[in-house]
């Protein structure tokens, strides 16, 4: 691994990857904040702020930021997630003082112009009406939302349509001064890049990044609630996540609970494939995912049916769940490590997958993490650890049940609590 990292006086780290053999590099800024790092009357701003990042500085208009990264056949973009944000770019190799230039540009000196926020927050507004429009968005929105009832974990990440419309300049800035520091900033590269000179330009450019956040950053400790939320609507398919709290990053269980994922419903070959779309039919998508966070984490499974087949769908997805806490072979585990194996490798031959990969290890570990040590960690888990990890999650905690459309025939969540802490047990049909 051709990994080098400096810490600049400012606080500000940048990383490289050196990949000789491309002529392309991708390079960008994640900062270690996100939608979790808002305060009570800043729902959707972390989103917001990434909008408006490309809408105009006192060098460039939003459409010379556009311009500029495409006349030398470049790509830039920017992401909102729940504890992060990351503006990133992909250019040529001669074309990395441009696009550094232009990332330290929209970060350090965006206008945040009050006609350029009026029509982003247009635009914010029909991408809420869009996901709304969205069931399979809507569930998992929804599910979070009941799981970290009242928290900002629990919020969608793009706000309401209240709180965009109220945003001001002023509150943008104090969201970035807050959060916008070199001591959560991470400059990474990954390709045809030269360390030594990329961090001189990085230097020179990143200059007027504060240092300090102007006051404490935001993070309130996550709790896991758990419940039940439903919407009824007229749709062909009904949506439905199953869930469960999973495990933090730092957590020992957390790769364990990764392997689960992918044992239970990480690709065709997998329990709940097989079961219940190849053998049974009862679905044409069900899928097992382990997310996690800084302090807590989810484990659910999500599966796209017919309302008529809910009441049939969901007692056999928790008899796979029981059956994973009693026996998983070896064989599963085998073929878990590797499927992770080789996306780790497989990775390392996308530029811009690997920039986000060692982006992620820097705010999560502090580090790269080499993958042989990746796989080591993956190594130590057991047919025992994983039964173990698995009547854990699901039989001796309060499980999150999120479903939209036809769902009439959903059993009820005390049904199916019931039979997740009761051996052998079925869920029945919901009453009327």
């Amino acid at each position: 691994m051709n990994v080098e990292i400096t810490r600049l006086a400012s606080g500000l780290t940048v990383v490289t990857e050196t990949m000789p053999h491309l002529e392309s590099v991708a390079l960008g800024v994640w900062i270690k904040s996100g939608s979790r790092n808002e305060t009570e009357d800043e729902h959707g701003i972390a989103h917001l702020l990434e909008h408006m990042a490309f809408k105009g500085t006192a060098r460039r208009s939003a459409r010379d930021i556009a311009e500029e990264i495409e006349n030398v056949g470049g790509e830039l973009n920017a992401a909102t997630s729940t504890e992060t944000t990351s503006y990133y770019a992909r250019v040529l190799r001669d074309n990395v003082p441009l696009a550094v230039d232009i990332l330290a540009d929209i970060l350090t000196e965006s206008e945040f112009d009050e006609e350029e926020l009026r029509r982003e927050k247009h635009v914010i507004l029909q991408e809420i009406g869009a996901a709304n429009d969205t069931p399979d968005d809507v569930v998992f929105d929804k599910f979070s939302e009941v799981a970290y009832r009242g928290q900002t974990l629990g919020r969608p990440i793009l706000g309401t349509p209240d709180t965009v419309k109220g945003f001001t300049p002023g509150q943008i800035r104090n969201y970035l001064s807050r959060n916008y520091t070199t001591d959560r900033m991470f400059v990474v590269a990954a390709g045809a890049v030269d360390h030594t000179t990329f961090v001189k330009q990085v230097e020179e450019r990143f200059a007027r990044l504060p240092m300090t956040p102007s006051s404490p950053p935001v993070l309130e400790v996550a709790r896991y609630i758990g419940g039940d939320v439903r919407e009824t609507r007229d749709l062909m398919d009904a949506q439905v996540l199953l869930g469960f709290e999973g495990k933090a990053y730092h957590m020992r269980d957390f790769y364990c609970s990764q392997i689960l994922a992918n044992i239970l419903g990480g690709g065709m070959s997998s329990r709940l494939f097989q079961e219940v779309r190849e053998r049974r039919g009862l679905c044409y998508s069900v899928y097992a995912f382990h997310w996690g966070f800084s302090d807590t984490g989810i484990f659910g499974i999500h599966a796209a049916t017919g309302g008529n087949e809910l009441p049939t769908l969901v007692p056999v997805i928790i008899d796979e769940l029981r059956k994973s806490s009693e026996t998983i072979h070896q064989q599963e585990i085998d073929r878990a490590r590797a499927q992770i194996r080789a996306q780790l490798l497989m990775g390392q031959e996308s530029p811009a997958a690997r920039a986000g990969q060692i982006a992620r290890q820097m705010m999560l570990y502090g580090r790269p993490i080499p993958n042989p040590e990746m796989m080591e960690r993956l190594e130590g888990i057991t047919t025992e650890r994983l039964t173990d990890l698995a009547g854990r999650l699901f039989f001796d905690t309060v499980p999150t049940l999120s479903a939209v459309g036809p769902i009439e025939q959903l059993a009820p969540l005390t049904d199916i609590s019931t039979a997740l802490s009761t051996p052998g047990i079925q869920t029945k049909k919901a009453a009327g």
